[in-house]
């Protein structure tokens, strides 16, 4: 095979191995809640968040001081309901971003 064929191929084998590890699916770390505290005085917490009629599946009522997660620009709010974790029996739903303060207080 003459040179000039050899490199052209070489170079498109190349090209080719590295479009392939660029259409590899993008992978994002998830983000750890950071620290907070309900700042209400009682708080309802709900399951899920539907954007067609707001937060559904009452879980429970969080008060003053209770120990939640969420990372302002990295978990969802939605209409004014903020995705947050609740470190008492460790898991997710959704209370008024406004009952949420006290950030990396404990």
């Amino acid at each position: 095979m003459p040179r000039r064929i050899r490199t052209t191929v070489a170079a498109l084998a190349l090209g080719s191995a590295t479009a392939a590890l660029s259409a590899t699916p993008a992978h994002a770390d998830p983000v750890v809640p950071r620290h907070a505290v309900v700042v209400c005085q009682s708080a309802s917490f709900y399951a899920n968040y539907d954007s067609a009629g707001g937060p559904t599946g009452l879980k429970r009522t969080l008060t003053y001081g209770n120990k939640i997660g969420h990372t302002p620009g990295a978990h969802p709010v939605y209409n004014g309901w903020a995705a947050s974790f609740d470190f008492g029996p460790n898991d997710w739903g959704y209370l008024r971003a406004e009952c949420i303060g006290g950030y990396d207080s404990w």
